[in-house]
């Protein structure tokens, strides 16, 4: 509001002590914070009412502090926000002449002010039309005056809001959104306005008004703590400008951060961060709660009407298996009944995985009960854990919600120790859109849709969580993240070759794109240094993958067709050094001893056998009779649609594939018979959900599929019908692609697809519906990737001619899609 000059005929009545009191207040180093806006509020307070007072107003009348005055939150430069209430006996002229010698005496001393002069039904009028207004009553505090006029005030306008919260709710989180999309996340700006930003105290402010409509409330644990950061930034950047401004401009960190006796603006920006993420994260979850609870109020008496009965109470939530352990219940991902955290250091890795997987939020409840019972996680990791890190980091944009929820109960820094030193660490660089774990997590999400390009998505997805590690520690941060890697990956549980590939990915996630724009490509020795530096072809195309979603994770400065095609050109003429090695043949290995066992069992008896064995590396769980993981073992003579009808039995019995193997084994003869083919599969399952089934009821259903009386489609079908699974995000469609060379006796075709149940069903039926001979298979699941290598030949066993081999990929894509 502007300022308005003070008439000739009105003299200021601001005594001289308010500015000096105030102006030493301001300056008392040893008062800040709540206590120093208290007090001011209070100085202020008792200088409206000596105004007041010596304004001899008329009965029925009431100075009236609201919005941050009314919750005496003075900051330094802060405007104060005035209703002079009145019961409406009182003559205009003199109402107007009252609020004369109250406001001048404000104006006059260079203060902001928001003023007006209205009756309660006045006032309760503006609050119905104006949001705004409605809101800064619900803090209303008498300064002077009425007393009783004041409080009839506020509990007509609180049962106003209760009453009114279906329809002010949505407008008020509507109002919250917008303004968001408006002032940015304050969780990820270099310059974030500590009031309007998401996050800030707005946001704040909004929660409490939610919990005084006793309709939803925010998870109270650190939120005032936020709050009081937020304002404490807000006084100092008051007193170091000198202005009323909310925007921490990069030039005044420095001096605020000295103010608040920090030791440098980076400490001040993770302070202001972390309260800021306190703050959004209670809101999502207020949020979230308020629209359920509007969404189950607005469907009771419909379903009253429907039943024609009153419902006694609330039905109890329909809660469906996620994973083990894991339910949706309330549009949530939360913990089964039956889940026991603190026997099962796997839950919180396989709840977050779940959820993201199902594009749900998780459960607070939930987190927050992770986090007090959790188990902690074994080191190293079990083959479980990693697998759900792989799958929470490859669910795109809905692992940020979740990761959040796990961050806000300390559970990220619990898994990964090292995260710590990159939680709300600032970056300068104004490239930089996000601070550098959620740049982490960022790049994570846009890997996720680059897995298909690379043989291990599962690298790929890790690699892009730890590229930038390293910035929390001095030095150059590709070198300092090359050793927390090792450290990490070792941690995780990945292989020592893993681990390695991943050390050289992060050290070198900055080689690509530098050399490409700085270096000359027509020069051998950049391009053989590149080659040296990455050594293979895999951690090649994992570097490749890696420049692209790190850039686009960056910002929108950070990548374009030009610096992509300046990129491309170095990997193909890199790769063309690296040509050289040519990757194993997988039909050179020999079968073990025990698979050649079965395989001589199933050649006498004609019929499938099978074996099921806990995996050494996977103990069973003391508490339940059945192991966390088996290794599947399956010999079945060879025959025309093996691969189909033993994922599809799978796939029934809600087996989850995270590894197969399959080969042909030619046996000499048994009995005589003379030389016979057996196709041997050996697979790594666990239950979806549930007990793993008996080795009886699996063979007895691979009998039935090969003698055509169990009908695997149209099984899987009624079940996908009667009890579909929830989609998240949409997923990158799924590649096929012919190996160049990959093999002298077939052709190789490489299959990348997002994992689903009946998965390795469809791409052996689209096989066996292309009249082509499966030489052997080598599937891995990789988190939610499937990464399927099929060797296959004609009929007579040659490898397919060039065109046929395209054609085939293209008819696998399209039965996939």
């Amino acid at each position: 509001m502007s300022t308005p000059h003070a008439s000739d005929d009105t003299e200021p009545t601001a005594p001289d002590g308010y500015a000096a009191a105030r102006l030493l207040l301001l300056h008392e180093k040893e008062r800040s914070g709540p206590p120093r806006r208290a007090a001011l509020a209070r100085l202020t307070d008792d200088w409206l009412a000596g105004l007041l007072a010596a304004a001899a107003p008329p009965r029925g009348t009431a100075l009236v502090a609201v919005g941050g005055y009314g919750r005496a939150e003075l900051s330094p430069r802060s405007d104060l926000d005035l209703l002079l209430l009145h019961d409406g006996s009182a003559d205009r002229a003199a109402l107007a002449a009252l609020a004369d010698r109250l406001w001048y005496p404000v104006w006059d001393l260079g203060i902001a002010l928001d003023h007006s002069v209205r009756t309660p039904a006045e006032a309760r009028a503006a609050a119905a039309d104006d949001l705004k207004v409605h809101l800064g009553l619900l803090d209303a505090r008498t300064v002077a005056g009425d007393h009783g006029l004041v409080a009839a005030l506020r509990t007509t306008v609180l049962a106003d809001w209760r009453n009114q919260a279906p329809r002010r709710l949505p407008e008020l989180d509507a109002l919250c959104r917008e303004r968001a999309e408006r002032a940015g996340e304050l969780p990820h700006l270099l310059e974030p306005d500590l009031k309007e930003a998401r996050g800030g105290l707005r946001d704040a402010q909004a929660l409490r008004a939610v919990a005084a409509s006793w309709l939803a409330d925010a998870p109270r644990e650190g939120l005032d703590t936020a709050r009081r950061r937020l304002l404490d930034a807000r006084d100092a950047l008051h007193l170091t400008t000198g202005r009323a401004t909310d925007r921490l401009a990069l030039q005044e960190q420095d001096a605020v951060a000295g103010e608040l006796g920090l030791l440098d603006a980076d400490t001040l920006l993770r302070e202001v961060y972390e309260a800021a993420r306190t703050i959004s994260y209670a809101s999502d979850v207020t949020w979230r709660e308020v629209h359920r609870v509007l969404k189950a109020r607005s469907a009771r008496p419909r379903l009253r009407a429907l039943l024609g009965t009153r419902a006694p109470g609330r039905a109890p939530a329909a809660r469906t298996p996620l994973a083990e352990g894991v339910v949706e219940t309330d549009g949530e991902a939360g913990l089964a009944r039956t889940a026991r955290p603190e026997r099962d250091p796997v839950l919180t890795l396989r709840a977050a995985a779940a959820a993201a997987q199902s594009a749900l939020p998780l459960s607070p409840h939930a987190v927050r009960h992770l986090a007090a019972h959790a188990a902690p996680l074994p080191v190293p990791w079990p083959a479980e854990a990693r697998e759900e890190l792989v799958t929470l980091l490859g669910a795109g944009e809905a692992t940020v919600p979740v990761w959040e929820a796990l961050e806000a109960e300390g559970l990220v820094t619990r898994l990964l120790p090292d995260w710590e030193r990159v939680r709300c660490r600032p970056q300068r660089n104004p490239v930089h859109t996000w601070t550098v774990d959620r740049h982490l997590v960022e790049t994570a999400v846009r890997a996720s849709s680059l897995t298909r390009r690379v043989g291990r998505p599962d690298l790929l997805l890790v690699a892009a969580l730890l590229h930038d590690i390293g910035k929390g520690w001095p030095g150059d941060h590709s070198v300092a993240g090359e050793t927390i890697t090792r450290d990490l990956a070792a941690r995780i549980g990945f292989d020592r070759a893993d681990t390695a590939t991943l050390a050289t990915v992060v050290r070198h996630h900055l080689l690509l794109i530098e050399t490409a724009t700085r270096r000359d490509l027509d020069d051998p020795a950049t391009v053989h240094a590149v080659a040296t530096a990455v050594g293979t072809l895999g951690t090649l195309e994992l570097l490749h993958a890696l420049t692209e979603a790190d850039a686009l994770a960056t910002g929108p400065a950070a990548w374009s067709a030009w610096r992509a095609q300046l990129v491309d050109d170095l990997v193909k003429r890199v790769t063309g050094v690296l040509a050289g090695e040519q990757p194993p043949d997988p039909e050179a290995a020999a079968p073990r001893a025990d698979q050649e066992r079965l395989a001589v069992e199933a050649l006498r008896t004609g019929e499938p056998v099978l074996t099921l064995r806990t995996r050494a590396e996977q103990p069973l769980d003391p508490d339940t009779p059945e192991p966390v993981g088996v290794e599947l073992l399956i010999a079945v003579p060879d025959r025309p649609g093996v691969l189909p009808a033993v994922a599809g039995v799978l796939a029934l019995h809600r087996l989850t594939v995270r590894a197969a193997d399959l080969r042909a084994v030619a046996l000499p003869g048994v009995l005589g018979t003379g030389t016979g083919t057996v196709v041997v599969l050996d697979w790594r399952v666990a239950a979806e959900y549930g007990s793993l089934p008996e080795a009886a009821r699996l063979r007895a259903d691979l009998v039935r599929a090969f003698d055509g009386t169990l009908d695997i489609a149209a099984r899987l079908a009624e079940r996908e019908a009667a009890h579909p699974r929830r989609r998240g995000l949409a997923a990158p469609p799924p590649r096929v692609t012919v190996a160049a060379e990959g093999s002298r006796l077939a052709t190789v075709i490489e299959v990348r697809a997002q994992d689903a149940p009946g998965l390795l069903h469809r791409v052996g039926r689209a096989l066996e519906g292309a009249a082509v001979r499966v030489r052997s298979a080598h599937v891995s699941t990789l988190g939610a990737n499937a990464v399927d290598t099929l060797y296959v030949t004609r009929p007579d066993g040659t490898p397919l001619p060039d065109e046929e081999a395209i054609d085939l990929a293209r008819a696998l894509e399209t039965a996939l899609r």
